[in-house]
């Protein structure tokens, strides 16, 4: 008995050392890339870069269809063949390199282009877009397989706020100190922007090899299951795709798969309404600084401050979110973070019935909702890790639910045309009714977490 238990008190020790490893990997890689991220805001600096090529609503709307169409269909392409790996620190290299390499090619190409050809360089910069865009998708699908493969669902709310918090704080210096100068010269500064963020997701790309990841039949021995999921779906807990002859059997195949988890899985059916509803947000985000730009007059220098306010506001968020749903589960939270991003296009609204000098002075308010946004997605995704009924289901779950973000952008052309037609204000009323909405749909999700206390009380009741 004493050697049971002294044996049993290693494997514990063991596991204790490898999920602290883990989870400190986990956290440094996240705040490597969120350093490299603020140099490439999505909702600031990238549509910036646009408009200095081009300026058009209609290529502003291109931007969102890009970017959600790379993190949604790749992934859900992906997912299958990700699922099969029993070790998948691997394919997180892989996809930082490839996220590294985007910005590589376009900091070396871009001010020899900008003299000679703009629209070559707006072409090159919309397809390495793109490519990026698809590269980051595949990546966080790998980081939520991962963290949800090694970081229980009780300390994903942690492993959130050290990331997000440090990253931010960090992010932010390094803006002050090189951003704010490089945006003062676009013709030498882009080239440099560019270049930081390569730099930084390669520097990333190294730090998954430190994971220690045990192969997936060492973890994947209990099945996660959840009130709201079916027996017949349960009973698939230990899906694994068959190997499939051709590219176009196994996509029909995968087509089959996504259906039939999305009939017989009521809760991800109504994450997924809720999901899409909340792309307004950001259909809507190329298009603040361009109102802010053509109809209050500001410059790229307020670029900085809203990168600023952005992040400062994701960290801070980050402190009472993460905590709040290792303590109350994800449902709540996410649906007051929805609600809250529905206040970033009625600020941007209301700002602009003000004059207009005093309007370009306080738009800095819009990026303050603006940042629940990068936690919002986090969350749906940890939302989407626990509604999975097993580890191995992890990859498809989440892919849905990013396709479901992604799939109403194929609106976000016509939407950069009517603004260009229609106007800015009417378009964001009509984002604000949505995205809140979609909030308060959210109130109506099933709570993950509710069959994980049942669970335990089972366990303790039998003892």
């Amino acid at each position: 008995m004493e050697k049971f238990g002294s044996a049993e008190l290693t494997v514990q020790k063991k596991s204790n050392r490898r999920d602290i490893r883990n989870i400190a990997t986990m956290e440094i890689y996240q705040i490597i890339v969120r350093v490299g991220w603020i140099f490439k805001t999505e909702t600031i600096i990238m549509p910036a870069v646009l408009d200095a090529v081009v300026d058009s609503g209609l290529m502003r709307g291109m931007l969102p269809v890009m970017n959600r169409g790379g993190q949604s269909v790749p992934p859900l392409m992906y997912a299958p063949h990700l699922a099969k790996q029993p070790i998948k620190k691997w394919a997180l290299v892989r996809t930082s390199v490839a996220m590294s390499a985007c910005f590589a090619v376009l900091a070396v190409t871009w001010a020899p282009l900008a003299a000679s050809r703009p629209d070559l360089l707006a072409l090159l910069f919309l397809l390495l877009y793109g490519l990026f865009a698809a590269a980051n998708g595949l990546n966080l699908l790998v980081v939520a397989s991962l963290q949800g493969k090694l970081v229980s669902p009780l300390h994903r709310g942690r492993a959130m706020v050290v990331s997000v918090a440090i990253g931010s704080i960090l992010a932010i210096v390094m803006a002050l100190l090189f951003l704010g100068p490089w945006l003062h010269d676009p013709v030498t500064g882009f080239p440099k922007i560019f270049g930081i963020t390569a730099v930084l997701f390669g520097i990333a790309a190294v730090v998954p090899a430190f994971f220690d990841e045990p192969a997936d039949q060492e973890v994947d021995t209990l099945v996660e299951r959840s009130p709201h999921t079916t027996e017949a779906v349960a009973e698939k807990a230990t899906w694994i795709p068959k190997k499939l002859c051709g590219f176009q059997s196994g996509t029909r195949a995968a087509v089959n798969e996504w259906r039939t988890t999305l009939q017989k899985d009521r809760g991800l059916r109504k994450v997924c309404v809720v999901a899409a509803m909340f792309s307004a947000v950001l259909m809507l985000f190329p298009h603040y600084q361009a109102l802010a730009r053509d109809r209050l007059g500001t410059t790229l220098q307020s670029l900085l401050t809203w990168v600023v306010v952005q992040n400062a506001s994701t960290g801070i968020a980050s402190l009472v979110v993460g905590p709040l749903t290792d303590r109350r589960g994800t449902r709540d939270v996410l649906a007051w973070l929805v609600i809250g991003s529905s206040f970033t296009p009625l600020l941007a609204t209301v700002l602009a019935q003000l004059p207009h000098e005093i309007a370009g002075e306080l738009f800095w308010i819009v990026y303050v909702p603006l940042g629940l946004n990068p936690i919002t997605l986090k969350i749906f995704t940890n939302y989407a890790l626990e509604l999975a009924p097993s580890k191995s289901e992890h990859p498809r779950y989440v892919s849905i639910v990013g396709a479901a973000i992604a799939l109403p952008f194929v609106l976000s052309p016509l939407i950069g045309v009517l603004v260009d037609v229609v106007g800015f204000q009417q378009m964001f009323v009509a984002g604000t009714l949505v995205i809140a909405t979609g909030g308060i749909l959210a109130f109506g999700l099933p709570e993950p977490r509710n069959q994980l206390n049942t669970l335990q009380d089972m366990t303790f009741s039998r003892k």
